[in-house]
């Protein structure tokens, strides 16, 4: 029997409109052991809008995110100077939780990665179980179907809700991967190059997705893409390192204006396809 307890713990999946999260990283160095990988990077990451992390591969972009989690500090010979500030707040603050930084800011990987033992059902509840949250049955269904409608795939799996979630297409696992990080709320999305294993129609409909969020959740995506990043994106960053020194963000902006007429001659020659 569900007790009214269990029931409040957990917000209804309908629920009031919250303020979107600005995410600013501040003069962050980080380090794998001696290896310097990226050196004094500040970037503010504006609220309700897609920031692109764009570079040439090697350069820090994919560590840079996942410093905006916290996952940096799982590998043992990682170190980071900086500060991540989620809406005025450090998230590397000593006081501050590991678990709220990762409830707040979510994350979805290059390679589609759906629990294969799990149901798309309890795929998309797996991140309640992870952060110790309860809910009542009615509660659960309404946060699988509004997960699943904000990933783009609601329609596509509503009648096989219980089918394995390792048995979808590529891009429905991916879709399903962006519903499952949805489903504990996060402020902010981080996506690591989320399409560079999908076909283009798999690519169009994440990118679709992906725009529909950017209403109500601040992303971060990490893409080697150019056309993408001019497609999605509302601000862009680049990143660059080149004989063997860390990385560094050569130039950000509005993404029309990076595109369109650089003020650096890298960025041109990158965007440009010039190298990279």
């Amino acid at each position: 029997m569900t007790t009214a307890a269990d029931e409040t713990t957990l917000l209804p999946a309908v629920t009031p409109p919250r303020p979107l999260a600005e995410i600013e990283a501040r003069e962050i160095t980080a380090w794998f052991g001696n290896h310097k990988v990226l050196d004094r990077v500040s970037l503010t990451m504006p609220a309700g809008g897609i920031t692109a992390l764009i570079g040439p591969s090697g350069c820090g972009k994919s560590t840079f995110l996942r410093i905006l989690n916290r996952m940096h500090e799982l590998v043992p010979s990682a170190q980071l100077a900086g500060e991540v500030l989620l809406d005025g707040e450090d998230i590397y603050d000593p006081a501050k939780r590991l678990i709220d930084a990762r409830r707040a800011i979510g994350m979805v990987f290059q390679k589609p990665n759906p629990f294969p033992a799990m149901s798309i059902r309890e795929n998309v509840l797996a991140g309640l179980k992870l952060t110790g949250t309860k809910a009542s049955r009615s509660a659960k269904d309404e946060l699988v179907e509004s997960c699943l409608r904000k990933g783009g795939l609601w329609e596509e799996v509503k009648d096989r809700l219980d089918a394995p979630g390792g048995g979808l297409s590529g891009g429905q696992q991916q879709r399903l991967c962006i519903a499952r990080s949805l489903a504990i709320k996060p402020r902010v999305l981080l996506m690591d190059e989320p399409c560079s294993a999908l076909d283009p129609t798999s690519t169009r409909v994440i990118e679709e997705t992906m725009r529909e969020l950017a209403q109500e959740v601040t992303i971060v995506i990490v893409t080697h893409n150019m056309q993408q990043a001019a497609r999605v994106s509302d601000t862009c960053a680049f990143f660059l390192a080149s004989q063997g020194t860390p990385g560094v963000i050569v130039e950000h902006g509005d993404t029309g204006a990076m595109f369109q007429s650089p003020q650096d001659p890298r960025t041109s020659d990158y965007v440009h396809g010039r190298f990279g």
